[in-house]
């Protein structure tokens, strides 16, 4: 049994990753200070024997003797993220800062969910991880891409001047149940909206891409890669390299959903990446042939379903 501390673990990704470490038989600590995580999300685990629950902002340091953390803290979507700008880059840096200060004090363990935004608009497609990106430092998004991006120098330069254990993954896109519903992430968008018979929103033509990885796949990927050789420390791609236009993804949700909502247009936000498609070979080679095995339209089904169940209440 290891003890793991959980940041985020209220949250959409985190509370399924809550779950798969302790049914696997760990002690797990998850840390949420609810700006973005949910009680509701961690509910069915509140009463397991090796389960803790703290509210805390990690951009205050938290002491605990752990044998591995998982950095997931940080609202990860537009309207959460550029709520207030200034604590986004805090929760990325100084939330960095005091994890792995925390991680270099007691020997464990530490992984840091990045994510794809470090790529920016890419001129490069698809992105494996040697790309360096392309990202506005000083624009609407920066306050999160500039973030996750220090956040990783900083897991560097801990890895390299005080010899700590460090992972470091990069996230694509990823639905599934558990999201918030008013988090203004595409998926989540286009289902709410679908299933309230509403128009569907596509920014600009419709014709920007994403590649969608359910939530089951990004997990298997992040735990294979804490637990894969010391001296692979990434960053490296988790993501499904599978890419669909917003039309093609609006479209998909109208099918699956049964409904009669129309599509409408609206204009494209500033610094929306046209493309993003994870290269995945990388991942694939040292994680054990991993890669996503949920297709979109099953993935759909089950996340409509759950947002479906939470309209009704």
């Amino acid at each position: 049994m290891k003890r793991i501390l959980v940041t985020g673990g209220a949250g959409f990704v985190g509370s399924h990753l809550c779950e798969r470490l302790l049914n696997e038989g760990n002690e797990v600590i998850c840390l949420d200070n609810y700006f973005t995580g949910s009680k509701r999300n961690i509910e069915h685990l509140m009463d397991h024997h090796y389960f803790e629950l703290v509210r805390h902002d990690i951009t205050n340091p938290y002491m605990v003797e752990v044998d591995e953390i998982y950095n997931l803290a940080c609202p990860a979507s537009p309207v959460h993220y550029q709520y207030n700008p200034i604590k986004t880059v805090k929760t990325s840096v100084m939330g960095a800062i005091n994890m792995l200060g925390l991680a270099k004090r007691v020997g464990a363990k530490i992984l840091q969910a990045s994510t794809s935004e470090v790529y920016g608009d890419p001129t490069v497609h698809p992105q494996p991880e040697s790309y360096w990106g392309n990202v506005n430092p000083i624009g609407l998004r920066s306050c999160y891409d500039e973030g996750k991006r220090c956040a990783e120098t900083l897991f560097m330069d801990y890895h390299n001047q005080n010899e700590v254990k460090i992972k470091i993954i990069r996230i694509f896109n990823t639905y599934g149940p558990r999201m918030h519903p008013q988090d203004g992430r595409v998926v989540s968008n286009f289902i709410v909206q679908a299933l309230k018979g509403e128009d569907i929103t596509i920014f600009g033509e419709g014709k920007q891409t994403r590649s969608f990885q359910y939530v089951d796949d990004l997990i298997e990927g992040t735990h294979r890669m804490m637990n894969s050789r010391d001296s692979l420390i990434g960053p490296v791609n988790i993501g499904n390299p599978v890419e669909f236009t917003m039309l093609e993804l609006a479209k998909e949700v109208v099918d699956i959903v049964g409904s009669k909502s129309k599509i409408t247009y609206l204009p494209l936000p500033q610094d929306d990446p046209m493309q993003r498609q994870p290269d995945i070979s990388l991942a694939k080679k040292e994680l054990g042939g991993w890669e996503p095995k949920i297709n979109l339209k099953e993935g759909l089904k089950y996340t409509v379903d759950y947002f479906d169940n939470l309209l009704k209440e």
